[in-house]
């Protein structure tokens, strides 16, 4: 199965690639006297922030459950940091775009945290059930969605890796948050398992989602991918990959055109290429319009690919070495045809030495929480019932349908 992603993947982005090295350079950012000037339809790249926040609201109005919409300031760097993930040629205001959703009083808190060329928005369709059990807190990460978005600078795994993990530690502190739940998605698992390392007294429990980056190239070797690189393609693809060519690139390079590529996007992922519940026309429709002005807004986080993975997806620094100093129980769930092989997290439990779960959800892909989101509410209710029923009154039975793995 990640075989036959990264195929589709290397043939995606080399035509992308050249198409783009065929459109000429987007005019002034949204703001500038030219965009004032030009109707919206004209411009090059027809987004800005507060299209995003705008976005952001119509998919969210299919969401019954209140919430709150915040930018949480963290300043402009930790205390005493050297590191240059906030070093900007602008004088924008540093922030993370927070959604709060109501909740029962003295519910846990669950903090949920989206993957790479994602924002907070993805989880529409689990907020609701969610939200009944848990006092719930999305987040755009920083450099992503409705974030700050501050010139990225990094030169370095290390530096990459802080530019996240300390600003959403600044976050928490803004927030006064302690003793929650983590969930964390693909890349945003990374990160997630990244801060529990770091900062464990804060997580009660940590829940991540077909999370990158468990395993290193040298550790997951691939015959495929090693005869990939040995062609004309494979080289491009790793030329491009360390050239910090994202896909992001292309849907602006492709301005005004770039709506109708994301449209295909969702239209095959979660439409005839799905591998559960389809999306509604609306959900569709709103869903893309929100994908589409997330990924064209101006580059930051995104450009942290090649510090964190090499090509192929495969951890510079992977989270497999660093199980043996897990300190919070931990459960994984993936979808059963999810890309992001799960048997790394087995070989990861071997060396922990606490609590650690892996599901599997059926009917889902890397997008468990759309392609079966009552699968996914299911596996997330399990992984943190010592929290939902401290006393164990509810009884909780390991749900009907999925995978212990």
């Amino acid at each position: 199965m990640a075989a036959e992603e990264m195929r589709r993947a290397s043939a995606s982005t080399a035509a992308a690639a050249a198409a783009t090295a065929e459109v000429p350079a987007a005019p002034a950012q949204a703001g500038s006297r030219w965009a004032r000037v030009w109707p919206s339809a004209l411009r090059w790249i027809p987004t800005s922030t507060d299209r995003i926040i705008a976005a952001e609201e119509r998919l969210l109005s299919i969401v019954k459950t209140g919430y709150v919409q915040e930018h949480v300031n963290i300043g402009s760097a930790p205390p005493g940091s050297k590191v240059r993930w906030f070093r900007s040629a602008s004088d924008e205001p540093r922030f993370i775009n927070t959604v709060t959703f109501d909740g029962k009083e003295n519910a846990p808190t669950l903090v949920m945290v989206h993957g790479y060329a994602a924002s907070q928005g993805f989880f529409f369709r689990n907020f609701d059930a969610l939200a009944s059990r848990f006092r719930v807190i999305a987040i755009d990460q920083l450099g992503w969605g409705a974030s700050s978005r501050p010139d990225f600078t990094c030169k370095s795994t290390e530096e990459t890796e802080a530019w996240f993990i300390d600003s959403f530690e600044e976050w928490r502190k803004a927030k006064n948050l302690s003793n929650f739940i983590l969930l964390g998605h693909s890349f945003g698992g990374y990160v997630a398992a990244k801060y529990a390392l770091k900062h464990p007294e804060h997580i009660q429990h940590l829940v991540l989602v077909g999370p990158a980056g468990f395993s290193s190239e040298t550790e997951q070797s691939s015959e495929w991918l090693t005869k990939f690189r040995a062609t004309w393609k494979g080289m491009l693809m790793n030329h491009l990959w360390e050239s910090n060519f994202t896909p992001q690139r292309v849907i602006r390079g492709l301005g005004p055109w770039g709506p109708g590529l994301v449209q295909r996007y969702t239209s095959a992922r979660f439409g005839t290429r799905s591998t559960g519940e389809l999306l509604t026309d609306q959900e569709s429709t709103l869903l893309t319009d929100y994908i589409y002005h997330t990924l064209a807004a101006k580059a930051s986080g995104e450009l942290c690919l090649k510090y964190i993975f090499s090509f192929g997806a495969f951890a510079r620094k992977p989270l497999l070495q660093c199980a043996s100093d897990w300190k919070v129980p931990t459960t994984f769930i993936y979808g059963q045809e999810d890309w992001m092989n799960y048997q790394g997290a087995q070989q990861a439990r071997k060396d922990m030495k606490v609590p650690c779960e892996i599901i599997r959800v059926p009917q889902s892909g890397h997008f468990v929480f759309i392609d079966n989101p009552s699968g996914f509410h299911s596996a997330v209710f399990y992984a943190c019932r010592n929290l939902l029923s401290p006393n164990g009154e509810e009884g909780f039975t390991f749900p009907d349908g999925l995978i212990s793995a």
